[in-house]
């Protein structure tokens, strides 16, 4: 004991000759005591900030290996074209000899067309009535009637004014007025409601079987739709094809007003109208169940994917069905619908559906077996597992549109190795990995590709597309936004004259186009 007490009148002794000493022991014991509460903090609140990606992605990978080995390694058609690829590329690397190898892309082979004074494609001399529909469109204000107007020449006059932002009430009241069949504005974002609601309560709309009223936020509240459209029971008795996109001021009780008006619609398209929730396709099905064949709801954020997912299943005919951009859409909401009604759908929009991945694809190419148009643009997490299940079952695909997302050069190569005879149209835009597998593929089997966008694919050189223009001999659109790298020796060089090329030199926009029928499904 007597020793204890001396060692501590020390440590007291030694404390008080050294008074910073002590300071400084009692700022360490402080220090370790934040620096242990802010750890207890961190690790209460890891869960809700740590981002894991970096993690799944290390466990995920070896499971995505072996799905991919194993698509490759099962007999089919995409296994197949992928050892062909393969193959392919050994004799390519092999027969570079020395040095000086160079990259694949470069090593593809095509000889320009020499003198030649095209640019872009074909310089088309406009026709008779292309003359006449422009000069129309300058003078709209002396035109007296379009009551004897075919309907075409109606819609490309009216295209023509939207365009060129000169459409007014004077060419709106010509167009309501008679008894039309067809009415196709797709920009009404400059129409009053006092002038909608005056040209549409004097319309006769009993013939009326197509109404495109697209960018009509500000003219189409529910209370105008009750006064006009929808004034009495049946007032839209033909009406097939309703296309109100942009209708920002439309509610769930407008469209039920407006459905119960068109008794017999196959086509609408709703993008857009924020307002609708789940129950506006409730009351699509519970209106045209056994009619409704084409259903667009792209950017309708008040409708939970989730909700609607039995009303969907209602409309038994559905063929074509457009989800773009809804932040709900998942691969539950995919699997519950396409197992259920997948067998008619020919057209499928999944374009910036985010959360998707290659579950989705696979459920769709297992139920799906009579697609025709996929587009998949910005969905990001997809892989070349998604590619392989399209090219093993989705035989009848003509339209497939991509746009960022990571597959490989040789998946799309082998896709067009295995469906390019049945392909029209095909979009690569900014697939930064397409290159000489993708080029060889194309120029061998895409014989009757008529649009190919290419836009931001860098790596393209002009041999390489020179090879696929003159090999694709039905092009007709080329889309190259963004390839700095294609020069005049491509552009002067290629042998069709039929194509148009977009994106480069200041190519106008507006020539790509075309008068024809209103279609708001690319299946015909």
């Amino acid at each position: 004991m007597e020793e204890e007490n001396v060692n501590e009148e020390l440590n007291v002794l030694e404390q008080s000759r050294n008074p910073n000493n002590n300071a400084r022991d009692e700022n360490v014991v402080r220090r370790n005591e934040f620096m242990e509460r802010f750890r207890d903090i961190a690790r209460e609140n890891a869960s809700r900030f740590a981002l894991f990606t970096d993690v799944e992605n290390d466990n995920l990978s070896p499971v995505i290996e072996q799905e991919e080995n194993e698509i490759e390694d099962w007999p089919g058609p995409f296994s197949t074209a992928i050892k062909i690829i393969k193959d392919r590329e050994k004799k390519g690397i092999q027969s570079q000899s020395g040095s000086a190898k160079k990259s694949l892309i470069d090593s593809i082979k095509w000889n320009p067309k020499p003198n030649s004074e095209k640019l872009g494609g074909k310089c088309s001399v406009p026709s008779l009535q292309e003359l006449c529909i422009r000069i129309l469109a300058n003078n709209v204000d002396a035109i007296v009637s379009l009551e004897t107007v075919p309907d075409d020449f109606r819609h490309w006059l009216s295209q023509l004014l939207c365009d060129s932002r000169r459409i007014n009430d004077h060419f709106f009241e010509l167009l309501v007025g008679g008894t039309p069949t067809e009415i196709r504005l797709r920009d009404c974002s400059w129409l009053s409601e006092e002038q909608f609601t005056k040209c549409f309560q004097m319309c006769d709309t009993s013939n009326l079987v197509v109404l495109q009223l697209d960018l009509c936020g500000r003219c189409l509240p529910d209370y105008v739709v009750v006064a006009t459209l929808a004034q009495a029971p049946r007032r839209l008795p033909r009406l097939t094809r309703l296309s109100i996109s942009g209708a920002c001021r439309l509610s769930d009780v407008g469209l039920r007003a407006l459905v119960s008006s068109a008794p017999i619609l196959t086509s609408i398209n709703l993008s857009q109208c924020s307002l609708l929730t789940a129950s506006s396709i409730y009351i699509l099905a519970e209106s045209l169940k056994p009619l409704l064949k084409e259903l667009y709801l792209d950017h309708c954020l008040g409708i939970d994917a989730a909700l609607i997912v039995p009303a969907l299943i209602e409309l038994e005919h559905l063929e074509v069905l457009s989800v773009a951009g809804l932040p709900t859409v998942c691969d539950t909401f995919v699997k519950d619908y396409i197992v259920a009604r997948g067998h008619n759908m020919k057209e499928l929009t999944l374009k910036d559906c985010i959360n998707l991945t290659d579950a989705s694809i696979k459920v769709v190419a297992e139920h799906c077996p009579g697609i025709c148009v996929l587009d998949l643009m910005n969905v990001c997490k997809l892989t070349d597992l998604s590619i392989g299940y399209l090219t093993n079952s989705c035989r009848a695909l003509h339209t497939l549109k991509l746009c960022r997302n990571p597959f490989s050069d040789e998946a799309i190569a082998a896709f067009v190795e295995t469906n390019g005879k049945s392909l029209k149209e095909l979009s690569l835009n900014n697939i930064k990995k397409v290159g000489y597998h993708t080029t060889l593929s194309l120029a061998s089997h895409a014989k009757n590709l008529h649009s190919l966008d290419v836009s931001w694919c860098r790596n393209l050189s002009d041999n390489a597309m020179g090879l696929i223009v003159d090999s694709c001999l039905s092009l007709r659109l080329l889309k190259t936004f963004g390839c700095t790298q294609i020069t005049d020796v491509f552009l002067k060089g290629h042998s069709n004259t039929e194509i148009q090329i977009i994106g480069i030199k200041m190519t106008p926009i507006s020539q790509v186009t075309e008068p024809g029928a209103l279609n708001y499904s690319s299946f015909p």
